[in-house]
């Protein structure tokens, strides 16, 4: 169902402000995210050992955190500490604790095999650090799994019909613009699209000062597993050789969304819009925001009902058209994984050739698609 030994998201650091006790189901998971006293993100499993209460209805007491049912005390590593009147403490008194990591305001778990999270493959997003680019973090609950949102994101066509009026700007987009590379990556993929002399989409019209001049667009995406999505967008003015590598005039944006599941049908979806033009004027990251809110409602309300006509006939299968070949890649590689994972937890290669692989969805290739 989930790859568990990689990072996910598990919420923006502005989350954990105040001593707030943050409980987040993840990966069908209950957990209990924190940041104590010291500053030291913790992450714990967000039930009492003794009575099954969860902890975070509990309180913060330094970097540890007390049931409020008996009052026992764990320590940020899940192990109890105290319990009111009683000295002994048994060695297997605590709770499952989870690998965090606190990077460019975002807090990074690892829901599998502890001993394997290394904090060197959290992916990098060096945008969200460098002050040049501004922007307004976001965070979405959609009850859809998280593949139908990756698909979403995978597919730049849908643009110009979910967000006619908004992020795409018009129909012309699916019909004049096809992918100029589509390249297979290890763990997810990589889409470049042009769309040249078309008029600016609506949210980019209400940042700029020049909002009816015609527009050469760049979109360039990046999916990696198990749901990271960046986006680099470049506008330059029409003609002006940007796809030479001009960029003289132009305005970008970096976008990164991160989709974690909450459960088999819902998902945490964390999410960035960011500029590299508007200096101190912070008006612009707000419309932004606000633009992407409005584009993203889009794409909730048709992504959850799809959902919704998915589980009324599970046998259901997806087709595709050769636009899909990324997202196809995608969930393969995905499919692939989690068989090596389950395999290796279950006792090797015999037991990954009994498991049944759901995601992928069959894909024709035309000769004529240009796949690298």
């Amino acid at each position: 169902m989930f790859l568990k030994n990689c990072w996910y998201v598990a919420a923006w650091d502005h989350e954990l402000i105040d001593g707030k006790l943050l409980p987040r189901t993840l990966l069908e998971e209950r957990v209990l995210l924190y940041k104590g006293e010291s500053g030291k993100v913790v992450a714990l499993k967000d039930r009492c050992c003794h009575r099954g209460a969860p902890l975070s209805l509990g309180r913060l007491e330094g970097d540890g955190v007390r049931c409020m049912y008996h009052g026992l005390k764990f320590d940020s590593t899940g192990k109890c500490v105290q319990i009111p009147g009683q000295d002994n403490i048994p060695a297997k008194l605590g709770v499952r604790s989870y690998p965090v990591v606190l990077r460019d305001h975002l807090v990074w778990i690892w829901m599998g095999e502890p001993q394997r999270a290394n904090p060197d493959d959290i992916i990098d997003f060096p945008y969200l650090r460098d002050a040049r680019w501004k922007g307004i973090p976001g965070y979405l609950h959609y009850d859809a799994n998280y593949l139908l949102i990756v698909d979403n994101l995978s597919d730049f066509a849908h643009l110009a019909f979910v967000h006619a009026k908004t992020l795409g700007g018009s129909e012309e987009y699916a019909y004049v613009t096809k992918p100029l590379n589509m390249e297979r990556l290890e763990r997810g993929f990589r889409v470049e699209r042009w769309h040249m002399n078309a008029a600016p989409p609506p949210f980019h019209r209400k940042v700029i000062p020049n909002k009816t001049d015609h527009v050469d667009r760049r979109n360039i995406g990046h999916m990696h597993i198990p749901g990271t999505f960046f986006l680099d967008t470049l506008f330059s003015p029409a003609g002006s050789g940007a796809e030479k590598g001009n960029f003289e005039g132009a305005r970008q944006y970096r976008n990164c969304q991160f989709m974690t599941p909450e459960t088999r049908g819902t998902t945490h979806h964390f999410w960035i819009y960011l500029n590299d033009f508007e200096g101190a004027d912070s008006t612009i990251s707000r419309s932004l925001h606000a633009s992407l809110v409005e584009g993203f409602m889009e794409d909730k309300h048709i992504i959850e009902a799809q959902q919704k006509a998915m589980d009324e006939d599970p046998d259901f299968k997806l087709l595709a058209v050769v636009a899909d070949a990324p997202l196809a890649h995608f969930r393969r590689v995905l499919d692939q994984l989690i068989a090596r994972e389950q395999a290796d937890q279950s006792g090797g290669p015999e037991a990954a050739a009994g498991l049944r692989l759901t995601s992928t969805i069959p894909i024709a290739t035309p000769q004529s698609a240009s796949i690298s």
